[in-house]
């Protein structure tokens, strides 16, 4: 166990006036007031145990709050892997399980298969569009060709792709019986 760091004067002198702005930062961040307190409380003890690291001529303020900020996102991430705590007499029986994912990565496999099948003019319409978030107009402009072409090959393609789609077998050709 360390022994108690007394304070320096020059750092009382430093820190003190910032620890409203530091509070508030942390709520900023975290969005609970116990816990933004618990974590200006764990940046000052950091600061206090390492007010030699710090750099002399750097900004105190600067480095006060890098430590808070620092805290904050050490704090947020064990958060998201840790998840939110809850009795599980109250949780929902759905948010206790995952549903498997399997069968749509599989879909979307086939859907992939299924688009590289269209024609060169229609798949590239398509993959400007669907994928790339590609305005009519400014699809028109990668290919070289009127817009109005553009939403009639985008609108084969479609058309296409569901009826392929439909006359898919039921089960995915991604899927094959291995003996």
């Amino acid at each position: 166990m360390q022994a108690p760091v007394e304070p320096k004067a020059d750092l009382i002198e430093a820190v003190q006036p910032l620890i409203p702005a530091l509070r508030r930062y942390a709520r900023g961040l975290l969005r609970d007031r116990d816990d933004a307190d618990d974590l200006v409380q764990d940046a000052l003890e950091r600061a206090m145990t390492r007010w030699h690291q710090r750099h002399a001529k750097g900004s105190v303020r600067a480095w006060l709050f890098a430590i808070v900020h620092n805290l904050a996102i050490d704090q947020l991430r064990r958060r998201l892997r840790r998840g939110t705590p809850a009795d599980i007499d109250t949780v929902p029986e759905a948010a206790l399980s995952i549903p498997p994912e399997q069968e749509a990565a599989m879909r979307q496999g086939d859907i992939l298969l299924l688009v590289a099948l269209l024609p060169a003019e229609q798949r590239s319409v398509l993959l400007l569009i669907g994928v790339e978030d590609l305005s009519y107009a400014e699809a028109a402009a990668v290919l070289d060709i009127p817009q109005g072409t553009v939403m009639s090959r985008l609108s084969r393609a479609r058309e296409r792709l569901r009826r392929m789609m439909e006359d898919a077998p039921a089960s995915s050709p991604a899927l094959r019986i291995v003996k």
